[in-house]
């Protein structure tokens, strides 16, 4: 398990890099670094682990190889469960072995918590994993993973911006906003549409 291959997976603001040991066949274990370090944090334990797994550690955002997030916005732990489903949802792995060292063992409860069908165990080293209040918990399942789950629906959707001539624009504006008059809406346009080869 010497030999390991390096990942890329494409993410709005660029890339999560990873590395990967085993065979691509074999059962997979998603390995999450700790507080400011890096997926060669897992160098030299993957070898010493059972051969027949699928060993992918990734790199968090603004982490190793991974790209760093827009200046300007800052990561959050819900961030980085939402980087791990990113890569699951790569990967297409439905159901894997989470492990996680210190800070990416909080971020790995974190995610079983949120999706307990999608992992079948958690391994944590020098971690608690994540704890709530029980009076909580309900609550914060529910938000959380509303948010994480509409987030990726959206990007999923994402196409081109349609272009539209001057009047379907403002058509369209006015559709959408039932309380604007047609001398409003055209203000609002001239700073909020951008004209492109396309229209």
């Amino acid at each position: 398990l010497g030999m390991f291959s390096e990942l890329k997976f494409p993410v709005p603001w660029g890339h999560v890099a990873a590395k990967a040991w085993g065979p691509s066949e074999g059962h997979p274990v998603l390995c999450l670094h700790g507080w400011l370090d890096n997926a060669n944090t897992f160098d030299k334990l993957i070898p010493l682990l059972p051969r027949g797994c699928y060993y992918v550690a990734m790199d968090f955002s603004g982490h190793g190889l991974s790209s760093h997030r827009p200046a300007g916005c800052l990561y959050h732990f819900l961030d980085y469960v939402t980087d791990v489903r990113r890569v699951a949802a790569a990967l297409q792995w439905r159901r894997f072995t989470l492990m996680g060292h210190s800070m990416g063992g909080a971020v790995a409860g974190m995610f079983c918590f949120l999706y307990p069908e999608m992992v079948d165990k958690l391994i944590l080293l020098e971690s608690l994993g994540f704890l709530l209040a029980p009076e909580d918990t309900e609550a914060w399942l529910k938000s959380k993973r509303r948010v994480i789950d509409r987030l990726l629906s959206l990007e999923a959707k994402q196409q081109t911006p349609k272009a539209r001539s001057p009047e379907a624009a403002l058509q369209r504006l006015l559709e959408a906003n039932s309380h604007l008059t047609a001398e409003g809406g055209a203000i609002l346009l001239q700073r909020g549409a951008t004209e492109t080869p396309a229209g």
